[in-house]
């Protein structure tokens, strides 16, 4: 799921039934146990910018370390997508139903990069589909549904071998089950969202504010990779509150 500029919850790949369906019937299309292990570096702030609903999720973005972004590496360099370097995005963290969250790897921010890089795929796609030629989406033109879950799962391992999270038996073939279900693929055809899936001005200006150090607007907002037409409108506003920072 992520969450949109009005709060509400939207379902994407990440999405609660598509998780708990391919938990209960390990029915995706990918095996994480065959895939190959990514390269992840750099950094990503997890930034809160507006108030949790009754189940305590409030509106989250990831956003991108000017100095040193978060950038992901296939180990296949022929591969699609084979170098992503996401914008920034709203999220939850995953999607994690609250129940589950109290089993070991299922914490909604334990794989927060590698939710980053597949949210960032799936908005790429959806914009693409919708007929943009932003040159932001160009890393992932040509990546197709399946290669987006194997992405994840990549990623994930990925994480585990710079030790950013520790091995775990469940999590990781859940969660690449989950992202390469039915209800995630038909999330993936969906046409019509990219306009849906746009941070706010308002909340990228607050993401901005909150970058600590001396780093440039300019230079904050291309790391950012918001759409041209907006960045001449970003406000100021009052820092977002910086809820974590993960880095390689």
């Amino acid at each position: 799921m992520r969450i949109d500029k009005a709060g509400a919850l939207k379902k994407t790949a990440m999405g609660l039934l598509g998780l708990v369906v391919a938990m209960a019937a390990g029915c995706g299309s990918i095996d994480y146990q065959k895939l190959t292990t990514g390269q992840l570096s750099g950094s990503l702030f997890v930034m809160w910018v507006g108030e949790g609903n009754s189940s305590g999720d409030g509106n989250f973005l990831f956003v991108p370390d000017p100095r040193d972004p978060l950038i992901f590496h296939r180990s296949d360099p022929s591969a699609p997508g084979s170098t992503i370097q996401p914008g920034l995005m709203y999220t939850d963290g995953g999607s994690i139903p609250k129940i589950a969250q109290v089993f070991k790897g299922l914490s909604p921010w334990g794989y927060a990069p590698a939710y980053m890089i597949h949210d960032w795929v799936f908005i790429a796609h959806h914009c693409i589909v919708d007929g943009s030629s932003e040159n932001r989406f160009d890393q992932v033109r040509g990546v197709e549904f399946d290669d987006s879950a194997a992405i994840l799962g990549e990623a994930i391992k990925a994480l585990i071998k710079a030790r950013q999270v520790a091995p775990d038996d469940v999590a990781p073939s859940a969660i690449t089950a989950a992202v390469g279900s039915v209800i995630a693929r038909n999330l993936w055809d969906q046409k019509g969202a990219c306009k849906s899936l746009q941070v706010s001005a308002k909340d990228i200006a607050a993401a901005e504010a909150a970058i600590p150090g001396s780093t440039s607007k300019a230079r904050n907002l291309r790391a950012f990779q918001v759409p041209e037409t907006i960045a001449p409108a970003i406000p100021q506003a009052k820092p977002a509150k910086i809820v974590a920072r993960v880095t390689f």
